[in-house]
């Protein structure tokens, strides 16, 4: 075609050479134009039935296709396959136009891959293995891989060489391909061993304060593990350094049904003393205490009736102390508290004492895992221990306030004005 054209114009007075130019340059932008309007008619006929067809089926798979742009990508095999037919009438540049069409349709079919291995993804992160079992890293493998392998296809067939030539040469490279691609290996060997070793899933309550993160596992890619953090913000944590560096999952406590409740109240030591008669009567009139009180004082009694203690002395034998019954009355409390998981561990203990005072420790497990219940649960337990502590003649230590030295001031001041 562009012989008969370059003729023609060289009748109508052109020189060969400005012919063979003026004739070689408009069969390509015809065959620009004509491409150009294939992708057009496929784009706004084909594919628009395509979409009425995903929008009448009640699959969802197909739906993810089109959201990805699957068949977007694979419309671009139209103009390339038309520019490739039709590369003869370019006469001496066809060979350039054949390889230019294969590159394009190489490209279209990587693309089309990528889109195809991302709707996968897509899907499989509807499933609840893929809590468990992720597979990102491993789809990213494959994907650097055959855009690797397109490439060199792509440069082959503009090379026109053989690609096995192109990959053998590729080896005399690996020092290079180490360094450039050192993230990407490092992230896929690192998500082999999270994935073996389950040690984090998409969903996991993850803590790792080195990079700032404080929530939830929203994806785990090959490069990076992101986790949203309480505050609604985004953290980008490398996938490696989930296995070089230490980091906390509660998953193990999602699992369990309770969520671990554990803080001390420090008693004042100077408040610490055995009970008399006067304190056991009152002591008896508190919820919870009653019982135990009466199958108390009945072992107290019998201990020291068989050892003969002088019992007019306080330190001899054993006597209940107030510490000891609040102690009693709070373990009471919280098992007949109904957020309190009674199927694991239900500690109420002493710990050594310091300088703070004698700390009470509640180590215990709530039944409710929700944060905000958690937490309301948590206080109302305090609250009412806090309140509670005084009817035992007892006080909680807190270090000295400004205020608290302004009084004692004043009261120096006010002895010495006597």
């Amino acid at each position: 075609m562009t012989e008969w054209f370059t003729d023609l114009l060289v009748e109508y007075g052109l020189s060969e050479g400005l012919a063979g130019i003026a004739a070689l340059t408009t069969a390509l932008v015809a065959l620009v134009l004509a491409a150009w309007l294939a992708d057009l008619i496929v784009q706004r006929v084909l594919l628009r039935a395509v979409r009425f067809v995903v929008a009448a089926s009640e699959t969802d798979w197909d739906d993810v296709l089109l959201r990805r742009r699957t068949f977007h990508r694979a419309a671009h095999f139209a103009p390339a396959t038309l520019f490739y037919l039709a590369a003869p009438v370019l006469g001496a540049g066809q060979v350039w136009a054949e390889r230019l069409a294969i590159v394009y349709m190489i490209g279209a079919v990587l693309r089309v891959c990528d889109s195809l291995f991302d709707s996968g993804i897509e899907i499989y992160q509807r499933s609840e293995v893929s809590r468990e079992k992720p597979m990102r890293g491993y789809v990213q493998v494959v994907q650097i891989f055959l855009y690797l392998v397109g490439g060199i296809f792509m440069l082959s067939t503009l090379l026109d060489k053989q690609p096995w030539g192109l990959l053998t040469g590729l080896g005399a490279m690996s020092a290079v391909l180490l360094l450039v691609f050192r993230d990407s290996i490092l992230g896929f060997v690192a998500s082999i061993q999270l994935a073996s070793n389950n040690m984090i899933s998409r969903g996991d309550w993850i803590e790792m304060p080195s990079y700032g993160a404080d929530g939830d596992v929203i994806d785990i890619s090959l490069h990076t593990v992101k986790v949203q953090n309480w505050d609604k913000t985004i953290t980008t944590i490398p996938t490696y350094a989930l296995i070089s560096n230490s980091f906390k999952n509660w998953r193990g406590m999602s699992e369990s049904n309770g969520r671990r409740i554990k803080r001390s109240v420090n008693i004042d030591l100077g408040t610490i003393r055995f009970c008399d008669d006067e304190m056991l009567e009152r002591f008896a009139k508190i919820e919870y205490l009653g019982e135990y009180l009466d199958e108390k004082r009945s072992e107290l009694s019998r201990h020291n009736e068989a050892i003969e203690v002088d019992l007019d002395e306080l330190a001899n034998g054993r006597r209940l102390t107030n510490v000891g019954t609040f102690r009693a009355y709070v373990e009471r409390y919280l098992r007949a508290h109904p957020k309190i998981h009674m199927g694991m561990t239900f500690l109420v203990r002493q710990l050594a004492p310091d300088e703070k005072g004698l700390p009470i420790e509640i180590y215990v497990f709530s039944n409710d895992q929700d944060w905000g219940n958690y937490e309301a649960i948590q206080a109302d337990i305090f609250d009412h221990i806090l309140a509670a502590i005084p009817q035992f003649d007892l006080r909680v230590y807190q270090s000295p306030s400004g205020h608290d030295l302004v009084l004692a001031g004043r009261a120096v001041g006010a002895s010495g004005a006597h």
